[in-house]
């Protein structure tokens, strides 16, 4: 595998990038961007700029251009992080193995610190669609929908709603394609529009993202059981105490375990139908679900 294309390369590139784009910002507003850059640079898999970038270079070489664009999924999904663990939503102490941004800079600050990388991330999609072609603005705005009330939103407010009650099947996949699965599958969507590809790759992607995030989501729920503090980087069993329907509660740990092997065997598949040299993709896909955090 060429280094310079390699998944640790690329991950390696996101985590320089990200870790330059707030140096010396601010000036009275000087907290916020260190609350932002303390989210944003506590680690991470970076696995939604990853699928972006392995997408598009299915079909162009030049991952340097939609940086910014992969970049700017991950401030959103970081944004998401820290207003879930506000003490009005999932109240949690520990984010990648730190602190929450609201225990370090308090309620008020992890607030604006969440909107202010919403609102940086879709700056960084504008100002990438300048001067662009008609592609750039298309695949933007799926990421932009994504995570809206159609997308991670409305799976968030679906599972506010859902604490203390036993939801019914079709409730779960909908909260879980929304609130986990939405941002994955628009980051693969738009690496493959901003690439190029021909409708039927679309459509063989789309499906291969839908499956990829419902594979994610099953096995964060086994994490959740199985899983320690330590090695998370968050509070296991969390769902447990909060009282919320997952995949464990409603198929038990065995038959989730089976399905997340079967699903993860689909997106394989899957990946066989779509051109180019989709190997780098299927080894993201494999370390996802034999992951241990």
């Amino acid at each position: 595998m060429d280094k310079e294309t390699s998944i640790e390369h690329l991950k390696d590139t996101v985590e320089s990038w990200l870790g330059n784009y707030f140096k010396n910002k601010g000036s009275y507003n000087k907290k916020v961007y260190e609350a932002m850059d303390y989210s944003l640079s506590a680690g991470g898999k970076r696995i939604r700029p990853l699928l972006l970038l392995l997408t598009y270079m299915l079909y162009k070489d030049d991952f340097q251009e939609i940086l910014p664009i992969a970049s700017a999924v991950e401030m959103i999904h970081t944004y998401s992080l820290i207003h879930d663990d506000l003490p009005c939503m999932d109240n949690d102490d520990l984010r990648r193995g730190r602190p929450t941004n609201h225990k370090v800079f308090g309620e008020a600050v992890a607030v604006l610190a969440g909107d202010g990388l919403l609102n940086e991330g879709m700056n960084l999609m504008l100002k990438s669609c300048i001067n662009r072609e008609p592609n750039f603005i298309k695949a933007c705005n799926i990421i932009a929908e994504s995570a809206g009330a159609e997308g991670m939103v409305g799976g968030q407010i679906v599972d506010i709603l859902s604490e203390n009650t036993k939801i019914p099947i079709d409730q779960l996949y909908y909260m879980h394609s929304k609130k986990t699965g939405a941002l994955i599958k628009s980051s693969i969507i738009a690496g493959a529009v901003l690439g190029g590809a021909s409708k039927s790759d679309i459509e063989n992607l789309d499906y291969y993202g839908m499956k990829l995030g419902l594979a994610f989501q099953i096995k964060d729920d086994i994490l959740d059981i199985v899983g320690d503090t330590e090695t998370l980087g968050k509070k296991a069993k969390s769902d447990l105490d909060n009282n919320k329907t997952n995949f464990i509660t409603t198929y038990g740990l065995n038959k989730c375990i089976e399905m997340c092997n079967s699903i993860t065997g689909e997106c394989i598949e899957v990946l066989d139908n779509v051109s180019g040299d989709t190997s780098k993709l299927k080894d993201l896909t494999l370390f996802l679900l034999n992951r241990e955090k």
